[in-house]
């Protein structure tokens, strides 16, 4: 019976229960990768209006990035990088994205203090865009694969990145 073959395979290839897979609706790799899809799609709706000269659209989206980009780095830096530091012993990686969030975080400062027709506002955010996708590309790559074959219980680092996001997402302005 094809079932019980499935179950009997499932029971033997069980992952142990140190680790988690991204296969967890709260696995913290998986929620914070689904952050990082947000926001590109962000950035390339941002581009589209730019294109069509759309200022209210242009500007009302640059600050939900904004918003978007605060949160996540503060969910990073208070949850998951002091575990990924712990965890995967690699201080160099991790001070470089804790580096690349001061840089975004001064252009998203420059973002929020500037008027949308600013001839510089959509240089500013592209350069974002640039800085975001890089560090993106840096974690999925080096810092998440890492974290995901060493001992950190990413199912617990989900839920508490999922709470911590709604209270951020819901007072954050």
């Amino acid at each position: 019976m094809p079932t019980s073959q499935s179950t009997t395979h499932r029971t033997m290839t069980r992952t142990p229960p140190s680790k988690t897979t991204s296969k967890s609706k709260k696995d913290a790799v998986k929620l914070l990768t689904e952050d990082h899809a947000k926001v590109k799609k962000l950035f390339r709706e941002y581009e589209k209006l730019s294109k069509k000269e759309d200022e209210d659209g242009k500007e009302e989206l640059a600050q939900q990035i904004c918003k978007e980009l605060t949160v996540h780095s503060q969910l990073e830096e208070e949850i998951f990088y002091p575990a990924a530091r712990e965890a995967i012993k690699d201080d160099d990686l991790l001070n470089e994205a804790l580096v690349e969030h001061s840089s975004a975080k001064d252009l998203i400062s420059q973002i929020k203090s500037m008027k949308i027709d600013d001839p510089m506002y959509d240089a500013v955010v592209t350069v974002l865009g640039e800085y975001v996708n890089h560090h993106i590309q840096e974690e999925e790559e080096k810092i998440f694969p890492k974290a995901q074959k060493s001992k950190m219980d990413l199912e617990e680092l989900g839920t508490e990145i999922a709470e911590r996001k709604k209270e951020l997402m819901g007072t954050e302005e």
